[in-house]
């Protein structure tokens, strides 16, 4: 097995190429290096992404929400051009913790957030820490809500072991040459995604780091605590559902309303967990009227 022909992401290679990356800039804050994209102009809203992935998932929702909002949108710890936090650090207070740190750094308030998959867990958790005191939230394809049965008993023991030996990095991004492997990843999260998209999971696959910090991410994920603080959350939450996710099930979002009166579910019909990558312009026009409602956020002048 040849495992140097991973790639480990460097932007004084890869950043040339990388989306909307004239909003890119680096920021020390809470002990680590951040990557973190600023644009547009409004209300500040925060976007933040899901496990392995990065800001090149909103490359092409960011600048549609550009138009209206100014965004924040970092990668997070261990992720695309960010460095990891300490081991025990990569997990949900951890990064609450470090985004809280982030955002003092950088010294703009978000008055809402949108959260894809973990990112919505993140957005929640430091909402209910105080961390974020935003006046609404968005969750696509919000994963809130431990998983249940066998993958519930099964998947965090599986990633701590694969995150402690640093082999399984090297194997899994080596794994990433095959390009078809990728597409089968991505089609089994209910998306399908064009050659750009696909590629940008690929160079991010194909780095050790980023597939360390993914597994050890997952390996201290706990949403149990998370779950039984949800009837405590203040902001109103709307959640965004592609009904084709192949990660989290649709029908997560109706246990998440039992738990959050009032709760708003908004179903995308025909679209996956990467429905954002998908259909941007949709999900754009969705996020626009939601956070558009008269009273919701405050009036900019």
């Amino acid at each position: 097995m040849r495992f140097t022909l991973t790639r480990r992401l460097d932007w004084t290679r890869d950043g040339d190429s990388w989306p909307n990356r004239g909003a890119s800039r680096f920021v020390t804050a809470g002990g680590i290096r951040w990557h973190v994209q600023l644009m547009g102009q409004g209300p500040v809203l925060l976007l933040l992404h899901g496990t392995g992935a990065s800001t090149h998932s909103w490359r092409d929702l960011a600048p549609l929400l550009a138009e209206h909002f100014t965004l924040i949108a970092p990668d997070l710890p261990g992720h695309g051009f960010t460095e990891a936090l300490p081991y025990a650090q990569m997990s949900l207070p951890g990064m609450s913790a470090a985004l809280g740190a982030l955002l003092e750094r950088i010294g703009r308030r978000p008055v809402a957030v949108v959260g894809h998959s973990a990112g919505a867990a993140i957005m929640v958790r430091a909402v209910l820490e105080g961390r974020l005191v935003p006046h609404a939230l968005v969750a696509l394809n919000g994963a809130l809500l431990p998983w249940r049965g066998v993958p519930g008993r099964v998947f965090s023991p599986t990633a701590q072991l694969f995150a402690s030996v640093p082999v399984v990095s090297r194997f899994l991004s080596w794994h990433a040459l095959d390009r078809k492997a990728i597409e089968g990843l991505v089609a089994n999260t209910g998306s399908r995604l064009d050659e750009a998209g696909v590629e940008f999971y690929r160079r991010l696959v194909a780095d050790p780091d980023h597939i360390r910090a993914t597994l050890t991410m997952m390996a201290n994920w706990d949403l149990g605590p998370l779950a039984r603080a949800l009837p405590e959350l203040e902001p109103p939450l709307f959640l965004v559902v592609g009904e084709n996710d192949g990660t989290v099930s649709p029908r997560e979002a109706e246990r998440v309303r039992e738990r959050v009166p009032g709760t708003e579910i908004h179903r995308l019909p025909g679209l996956g967990h990467l429905a954002h990558e998908e259909r941007p312009q949709d999900v754009a026009m969705l996020i626009g009227e939601l956070l558009g409602r008269p009273g919701l956020l405050p009036d900019p002048s």
